[in-house]
């Protein structure tokens, strides 16, 4: 793998003057950022995938829904539609996308609208819902043609991303300078005791400037799994002939926690919205009982036997959690 990685480095050479220039020409003008008549959030990363940004969404859902109109836009990552699409009752995982749609069937109250042309997909936003009071921009931060108020900048507890490469020779996808951005680091996916020496650690490696505050936040697993037809003990898969199917950017921690739970699987691993084909779908059809992620759930959706189950997360901050809150809540009185 280091061989590899040494190969592609100088094409992250290449890939460093393109991104750094077009960041430059954003920052003096030369390429436009439009600022819009309500507050916009943006959640994101420089690395590719896996810091937990739809956790995060759904956190800022939670908190606010019921006293801010608010709406999500997103690209809608593996969708089969094109342009501005707005989740209604008859949407699905295709048309918008799997995380979109996970958000959409947690929070029907909110709109959810995909578009790759974020400019466009607020306007629209805007036409179709005046009153609106917020946006949040999911994976949004190297989307520099949209003028947010406030940026969240998400990086994974031992994925962080001071110690990545460029791509194609590591998952960045611009250079660290860009964390400058943000308005707010949040450290993701950290233990649960991680310790206060630790975060001094991180903090060091991180270099948040005097205006950025650094928060620390872990994923909290249920205590049940789900399906469209109730709830289960997670407990009662203690040894259960269980089949893990995962098609996500890191199942680790899913899979460190079911261990930790003394539940035995077989672990079937896809890539990131993995499209799965009918065979794959025939083969977990075959299994006693499938235990999968929200994401994965949707996108499997009627296609899979009443035998399978997600295990739902959440985020929980360690710590300062009221004070992360409230900086939302003045963006959104702004």
């Amino acid at each position: 793998m280091r061989w590899i990685r040494k190969f592609l480095l100088p094409f992250s050479g290449i890939y460093y003057l393109i991104s750094t220039f077009r960041n430059v020409f954003f920052d003096i003008g030369w390429l436009p950022s439009e600022k819009f008549s309500v507050p916009v959030i943006v959640i994101g990363n420089l690395n590719v995938g896996g810091t937990g940004k739809t956790p995060m969404v759904e956190f800022l859902l939670m908190n606010f829904q019921a006293n801010y109109r608010l709406a999500v836009l997103s690209r809608g990552y593996g969708r089969k539609s094109k342009g501005f699409f707005l989740a209604g009752d008859n949407s699905d995982a295709r048309q918008l996308g799997d995380e979109p749609y996970q958000i959409y069937k947690k929070f029907s109250a909110v709109d959810v609208a995909v578009d790759v042309n974020r400019r466009k997909g607020i306007a629209k936003l805007l036409g179709h819902n005046p009153t609106l009071d917020c946006i949040i921009l999911d994976d949004a931060f190297q989307h520099r043609y949209v003028k947010p108020e406030f940026t969240v900048l998400l990086t994974a507890y031992g994925d962080i991303f001071n110690d990545d490469f460029l791509l194609p020779a590591g998952n960045l996808r611009e250079s660290g300078r860009g964390a400058t951005r943000a308005d707010v680091i949040v450290v993701t996916k950290c233990p649960v005791q991680l310790s206060e020496t630790e975060k001094k650690s991180i903090e060091r490696k991180v270099n948040p400037l005097p205006h950025q505050k650094l928060f620390f936040t872990a994923i909290s697993y249920g205590s049940e799994v789900v399906n469209n037809h109730g709830r289960i003990p997670l407990k009662s898969l203690v040894n259960q002939k269980i089949c893990l199917v995962t098609g996500i950017a890191n199942p680790q921690p899913l899979v460190d926690f079911l261990k930790s739970q003394s539940i035995e699987f077989e672990h079937f691993k896809f890539s990131d919205h993995h499209d799965f084909t009918e065979a794959e779908i025939n083969n977990i059809n075959q299994k006693p009982f499938v235990l999968t992620t929200e994401k994965d759930f949707v996108r499997l959706g009627n296609n899979i036997r009443a035998n399978c189950c997600y295990l739902p997360v959440e985020v929980v901050f360690l710590g300062e959690q009221a004070e992360f809150v409230e900086g939302i809540r003045k963006v959104l009185v702004s």
